[in-house]
């Protein structure tokens, strides 16, 4: 049964992503055809300030506790986040640790390719340059390699959240990974699946090639007390009373004895053999005589935003996107200008993805293009 909360949180969500959309994103559009690294650079703070917005609800006005534990971030710098696909959720409940340890604005998600079509949300990954994927690696090796060396390009501090399971833990994906791990003889698992490496593999060798890579961090997550598994719990109001983060900073070589592209394969189905056997709750992880030692560092993280900070911030999200969407509806209501635009920014969103593929894709086309067009003034200046 759907309850206030729930519904309360997510039309605030979809309200601030739709609007945002339309009116935060939508001006800023034109810059990407003009100078691609400032469009990037300005989209990603505001997009940052609707990832607040989340984060924010769950913990002021939900009792959401957060727990974080680990190696700590350096902030700014270029990593690969690994984490395990426990609820549909996941990517959303992360934002509870960066806004503390990190920069929101640093993080992309690599997603399936049908969300890029929801509106509001959608429109806002297409715009934050989030990857999506295909499922099919003939399909989706090229565009990896795009936008990978796009960030790289323009010396963006990216830190890529990726899914090597590449779905939820439930009943049937826990029935098909067993069923591989039978094929090809392997241990059968209760709490995780089976990773998928080849996209893994391929993203922190392609950042190493280009020394763009300065950590790769695995993330354990435990929900002690419940576990919403889809939309629908929180729809119901059924959210996390304890979120429990425990982060693992390793050196980008990752200290594999193996061949480079083996070795990374190696040592990620080492790392899921280590998540097994943690339990998700309150045990710790019983680590393998084997296992390549994280990169030195504090025993506990180290956040580079005080509690006040972080509180501040929350409160000013909540603010902010409480009388930013209501004052956006009364603007069109009042006046047709503005109604004019609001229709006009919805046709351009819905048929830029349609004739185009997405926002990021135009804006990786922009940015090839004028840098093309560089180098060839440069050439006939020389």
């Amino acid at each position: 049964m759907v309850s206030w909360k729930g519904i309360y949180f997510i039309l605030t969500l979809f309200a601030g992503s739709f609007f945002g959309s339309i009116f935060m994103l939508g001006p800023v559009l034109p810059l990407m055809f003009i100078n691609p690294c400032w469009y990037r650079w300005i989209n990603n703070r505001l997009v940052a300030s609707w990832l607040t917005l989340p984060v924010a609800l769950m913990e002021t006005m939900f009792g959401v506790k957060v727990v974080i534990t680990g190696d700590a971030f350096v902030p700014g710098e270029r990593s690969v986040i690994i984490m395990n696909h426990r609820t549909r959720m996941d990517w959303m409940f992360l934002w509870n640790c960066l806004v503390r340890y990190s920069y929101l604005r640093l993080e992309k998600v690599c997603l399936k390719a049908s969300l890029k079509s929801v509106p509001g949300f959608g429109w806002a990954m297409q715009a934050a340059a989030y990857i999506f994927i295909q499922r099919k690696w003939k399909d989706d090796k090229s565009h990896f390699e795009d936008m990978i060396d796009y960030f790289c390009d323009i010396h963006e501090p990216l830190q890529l959240l990726l899914f090597p399971e590449g779905t939820d833990l439930t009943e049937n994906s826990k029935a098909r990974s067993n069923e591989f791990a039978e094929k090809n003889g392997l241990q059968k698992y209760d709490y995780v699946l089976h990773p998928k490496t080849t996209g893994f593999t391929f993203v922190v060798d392609r950042l190493r090639e280009g020394k763009n890579l300065s950590a790769v961090h695995r993330h354990h997550r435990a929900y002690p007390h419940n576990i919403p598994q889809t939309e629908k719990h929180l729809l119901e109001g059924d959210f996390p009373q304890e979120i429990h983060f425990h982060v693992h900073r390793y050196h980008p070589s990752l200290r594999c004895p193996a061949p480079r592209r083996e070795g990374c394969k190696v040592w990620c189905h080492r790392r899921w053999e280590e998540k097994e056997q943690r339990s998700f709750g309150t045990t710790t992880v019983a680590r393998r005589a084997s296992a390549p030692p994280a990169m030195t560092g504090p025993a506990t993280s180290h956040p580079c935003k005080s509690e006040l900070q972080v509180m501040v911030e929350k409160l000013l999200s909540i603010l902010y996107w409480n009388l930013f969407s209501p004052a956006m509806c009364l603007l069109i209501y009042a006046y047709s200008p503005v109604r004019w635009y609001f229709f006009a920014a919805i046709v351009i969103f819905v048929l830029q993805e349609r004739l185009f593929g997405g926002l990021e894709v135009i804006e990786l086309a922009s940015y090839r293009l004028l840098h093309k067009q560089s180098t060839l003034n440069a050439k006939k200046e020389e």
